[in-house]
């Protein structure tokens, strides 16, 4: 159901800012029961009109913070911590008390498990060329597509790397 899909959803750091270090964050939008009832009209809308969301299409707007988000967050199998902009924090570059809070999602570690090895066939044998393999890097990454209204739609890719104990985590956006 839709407002389950939603909690879980939200949990993932989508449709919300996440309290990153730039003024002008945008919290996309994350479709609810009551998005669709002010929309289309209250019990109006069906199934038919929203299940693309679940494929990130539809009215879900994901900025590419968040993508690297979650790419960050299939890596720790289930929780991120707030994304900063910094070189080094506190003594000896360790980071500050605030910069380690987990963020967890609510869904179990092993549930992870399918999708990391599936990013990781994606570029070993899939839908991420070659070229984007780097030797002696277990990397996992998934490729998409952003609809675009006015010209050709663009590439996404998102990944992240060494497959366990990662360090990197990325979303790169290609235009038209």
């Amino acid at each position: 159901d839709l407002k389950k899909w939603h909690e879980y959803t939200e949990k993932f750091g989508f449709g919300q800012k996440l309290g990153v270090d730039l003024p002008s964050e945008a919290k996309g939008v994350l479709p609810s029961v009551e998005y669709y009832d002010k929309r289309i009209g209250k019990n109006q809308w069906r199934f038919g009109q929203i299940y693309s969301l679940s494929i990130g299409e539809g009215e879900l707007l994901i900025t590419p913070l968040k993508l690297a988000n979650l790419a960050a967050t299939i890596a720790n199998r289930g929780w991120f911590k707030i994304p900063h902009l910094v070189k080094g924090v506190g003594k000896n570059n360790n980071p500050l008390p605030e910069y380690n809070e987990k963020h967890e999602t609510g869904v179990a570690r092993y549930y992870f498990e399918p999708v990391i090895n599936g990013m990781e066939m994606a570029v070993v044998r899939g839908t991420v060329t070659r070229g984007a393999s780097i030797p002696g890097i277990q990397m996992c990454g998934k490729t998409g597509t952003s609809q675009n209204k006015k010209g050709k739609d663009h590439s996404i890719f998102i990944a992240f790397a060494p497959k366990d104990n990662p360090k990197i985590a990325i979303a790169v956006f290609v235009e038209n």
